[in-house]
Formats: structure tokens, C-alpha cells, sequence
């Protein structure tokens, strides 16, 4: 997973309770964020496409700073 590469490559060893609190900091996360995104867009409460339009909008934006449009 991401967190096991991120433990890799800076040498870090985690406890089960570290690890537990990232996942649930991401998930917070990713929540609010597909929460926030549907509502925007005018989809009420429908965390699928708030996800689908977060993660399409995060791309988009990583592909306009590299200047790949």
C-alpha cells in the first residue's frame, strides 16, 4: 500500500495504532472531499461522484501545473 511504500522510503517503522490513525485521517479526508465536490456540483449527498469529480479535479490540476493540457 501507500503508507507501507512511504514507511520504505523514509526508513520508518509504524505501530499498528500509527498506521490505523493515517488510514483514518485519509478516509476522513477523501470524505469530506467527495461530500464537498457532490454538493458543489449540485449532487446533494452522492459520495460516488463527489469522489469521481475529486479525484478527476486533483488530476486535472497536477496536469495544469506540469503544463501537460
Amino acid at each position: 500500500s501507500g503508507l507501507e511504500m512511504s514507511q520504505n522510503s523514509e526508513r520508518l517503522v509504524w505501530t499498528a495504532e500509527e498506521v490505523d490513525a493515517q488510514l483514518h485521517k485519509m478516509m476522513k479526508t477523501i470524505h469530506a472531499m467527495s461530500a464537498e465536490a457532490a454538493e458543489e456540483y449540485g449532487l446533494g449527498y452522492d459520495l460516488v461522484a463527489g469522489a469521481n469529480i475529486a479525484g478527476f479535479k486533483k488530476v486535472a490540476t497536477a496536469m495544469m501545473e506540469q503544463g501537460c493540457f
